[in-house]
């Protein structure tokens, strides 16, 4: 009769600490996914507002750069019809004169093909920018489906182990 009490005290004691270890084996792993999850979420959201302000950046440079052209476009279109005007009327006044008009007309028009040129180039690296974070996006997105198939897995193997 003592035996059987023995043992089975024996028994109870082995499963009462069976299931202290489990539990303790557990909450550590509880422990360790949340704070992965929670680094990972501000790692994510860090990523997120650099990426949002860079953009936000490129954005107001561009449209700043933009705005600067097309006052220059406007400034320049407008001296370009005072020259008109002025060749016109120093058509009636010298023949020579009208050449060096012209050759100023030629080269305000160049100039305004080149910054034709610069505010399509600024265009092109805003759309660069705008890809880049699409893909910063899908990175992130798949970071996240990653770190919670891995959470899965590691606490359904846990799981499954006990």
């Amino acid at each position: 009769m003592i035996v059987k009490v023995g043992v089975v005290t024996a028994v109870v004691v082995v499963v009462v600490v069976a299931a202290v270890v489990v539990v303790v084996v557990v909450v550590v792993v509880v422990v360790v996914v949340v704070v992965v999850v929670v680094v990972v979420v501000v790692v994510v959201v860090v990523v997120v507002v650099v990426v949002v302000v860079v953009v936000v950046v490129v954005v107001v440079v561009v449209v700043v750069v933009v705005v600067v052209v097309v006052v220059v476009i406007v400034v320049v279109e407008v001296v370009v019809v005072v020259v008109v005007v002025v060749v016109v009327v120093v058509v009636v006044v010298e023949v020579v004169v009208v050449e060096v008009v012209v050759v100023v007309v030629v080269v305000v028009e160049v100039v305004v093909v080149v910054v034709v040129v610069v505010v399509v180039v600024v265009v092109v690296v805003l759309v660069v920018v705008v890809a880049v974070v699409v893909v910063v996006v899908v990175v992130v997105v798949v970071v996240e489906v990653v770190v919670v198939v891995v959470v899965v897995e590691v606490a359904s193997s846990t799981a499954l182990q006990w």
